[in-house]
């Protein structure tokens, strides 16, 4: 798994080029942090706890205000990778935040979601932004090893195949999880069909594989909402 980006008619960019982004001068009550010294800081901040980006990507709008990114990290586990989220404003339009998670949905329409959020901070005058992203990476950190406990454990819990058909029955039919009903037979494929061999095994994290695999079906946004719910829905089953 990775982060998604979806910059909606906006073209997607790399690190060099935030750095041509003008910047508007800092005023009495904001100070406006360029878009690149927030991505170059963050890396660096990673790179002081011996986390790397393995792949990353931007976008911003027409005017330059906004910034919107996701970086894929090197820390993984078999079959997932974490991944950061990041967005930044020059106009007070929206706070500088970052999401972070398994599941990072990103898009310049204002979705941003992740499995948690560690950072959301205005740049007032007196914005640090080394301290806010030190305590934002090391609150990243803390959250990763539970996240890791939680896909080892779904990965050992085996379930039949009656059960996952009541768990498909739960999600679409009785509507207990945000998605439409008529991606039920493609879930059901992909888990009993698997297109990989890692998630043959009849365990609770091949099925949540399925699930999110056939959400890429959906438009971005659609996408996004079934993709942030399903780790509750999930969550709230019987082991």
């Amino acid at each position: 798994m990775s982060g998604t980006l979806v910059a909606d008619g906006l073209s997607k960019i790399g690190r060099p080029e935030l750095a041509q982004i003008p910047v508007p001068e800092a005023t009495s009550t904001h100070k406006p942090v360029p878009h690149h010294t927030i991505v170059e800081a963050l890396v660096e901040t990673l790179s002081f706890r011996h986390i790397g980006v393995v792949q990353e990507e931007y976008a911003v709008s027409p005017d330059g205000a906004k910034m919107f990114g996701v970086l894929d990290l090197e820390t993984q586990m078999e079959g997932c990778r974490f991944s950061i989220g990041i967005r930044n404003s020059h106009d007070k339009s929206i706070r500088l935040g970052l999401t972070a998670g398994l599941r990072v949905f990103v898009c310049s329409n204002m979705a941003f979601s992740g499995d948690f959020t560690p950072v959301l901070a205005k740049h007032t005058k007196s914005f640090n932004l080394i301290d806010t992203l030190s305590v934002g990476v090391d609150r990243i950190q803390r959250n990763f090893e539970p996240l890791q406990r939680q896909v080892e454990l779904w990965r050992k819990t085996q379930i039949t195949d009656d059960t996952a058909k009541l768990i498909f029955y739960s999600a679409f039919i009785d509507g207990k999880l945000e998605a439409p009903r008529t991606l039920l037979p493609e879930v059901h494929r992909l888990y009993f069909e698997p297109q990989y061999p890692e998630f043959a095994a009849r365990t609770m994290w091949s099925l949540s594989n399925a699930f999110t695999s056939a959400f890429k079906k959906l438009d971005p946004v659609p996408q996004f909402k079934a993709t942030a719910k399903l780790g509750a829905f999930l969550a709230q089953l019987p082991n």
